[in-house]
């Protein structure tokens, strides 16, 4: 009898693909090798699936914590309802996949799950939003475990991460 496949949403630049606003990566060992031997990796890039291109204009969350804006850096380009309609979307062509986790990068306008930086009109930046996507994904999927690499680099948050990831899916079998 073959293993069940649990499959955990990962975003695509901790996988060693060259999807970074500057064509490179962040490859993650702890998720390409560690997470890999248990878990089907399903990757996610929101700016490159949108079509921002690579490499591309970095992008900023401005205004408003609970609902900032993506904006470009340099030519202010307001990205904020192409990624939200993109991630409505992509939400629902993930949901078949009966994801049971997701590893977001940490800090990122689209993906970072926690202390995403946002710039007030004061230009302050407040370290306290999270990236498009990954809100729009939380909020639709609270019930899924959400990390960023940098959380996961603590083994007690590997462990705990991993235990929710079975839990949920040993759940759902039911």
């Amino acid at each position: 009898m073959s293993k069940p496949i649990i499959r955990i949403g990962v975003s695509a630049c901790l996988l060693g693909e060259n999807v970074r606003y500057d064509g490179g990566h962040r490859r993650n060992s702890y998720v390409t090798e560690t997470l890999a031997e248990h878990f089907e990796l399903v990757p996610v890039c929101p700016e490159s699936e949108l079509g921002m291109g690579v490499p591309r204009e970095t992008v900023d969350l401005e205004g408003d914590i609970s609902a900032p804006q993506m904006i470009g850096t340099h030519t202010r380009k307001d990205w904020t309802q192409s990624m939200n309609c993109w991630a409505l979307n992509k939400i629902q062509d993930l949901a078949p996949l009966a994801l049971c986790g997701f590893v977001m990068k940490k800090g990122s306008p689209s993906c970072g799950v926690y202390r995403v930086p946002v710039i007030q009109e004061n230009g302050e930046s407040l370290p306290e939003g999270r990236g498009l996507f990954a809100q729009a994904y939380m909020r639709a999927n609270p019930e899924i475990p959400v990390e960023d690499e940098l959380r996961l680099e603590d083994p007690l948050v590997q462990a705990e991460f991993q235990a929710k990831v079975m839990a949920l899916h040993q759940s759902r079998q039911k």
